[in-house]
C-alpha cells in the first residue's frame, strides 16, 4: 500500500513501536516512545489519532480499549519516502543521490560493495 500522506518524525516514532509489535494499545505505544523522548499517554493518543486520519493505522475495540496496529508495511514507506526524496531533490535520478553521499564520505566500504552487487545483479 503507498503511503499518499506524509508522516511527521513524532508520527513515524509511534509507527516504528508498531511496525516491531503490533497490535499495541496507546498505553503500549506510550511505554515503547515516552522513555527516550518523555511524551505524555495523551501526545500519544494524538499521534496515533493523526496517524488514523491518515489511514495509516486502524484500531479494533477489544473491550474498552483500541488495539493499534499499522495498515502500511514498513518496506511500503521506505520505498515511497525514498522516492520521494528521490523526486524531489534529484529530479528523479539515484546516481545524484549516490555521488552527494560519496563525496560527502557517507559511504563505507561495505556500502559501496553492496551498490556494486545489486548493480551486478541488475546488468545479469
Amino acid at each position: 500500500m503507498a503511503v499518499s500522506e506524509k508522516i511527521s518524525e513524532a508520527e513515524l516514532v509511534v509507527m516504528e513501536a508498531l511496525w516491531q509489535r503490533a497490535p499495541l494499545t496507546a498505553a503500549d505505544v506510550a511505554g515503547r516512545v515516552t522513555a527516550d523522548r518523555g511524551w505524555s499517554v495523551q501526545t500519544v493518543k494524538t499521534l496515533l489519532s493523526r496517524l488514523m486520519a491518515k489511514d495509516i493505522i486502524a484500531a479494533d475495540q477489544d473491550g474498552r480499549r483500541f488495539l493499534y496496529r499499522p495498515m502500511v508495511a514498513r518496506e511500503d514507506y521506505v520505498a515511497s519516502e525514498s522516492g520521494r526524496l528521490v523526486k524531489r531533490l534529484f529530479g528523479g535520478r539515484i546516481s545524484p543521490l549516490v555521488a552527494q553521499l560519496a563525496q560527502q564520505d557517507q559511504l563505507t566500504a561495505d556500502d559501496i560493495a553492496e551498490l556494486e552487487g545489486i548493480l551486478k545483479g541488475l546488468k545479469s
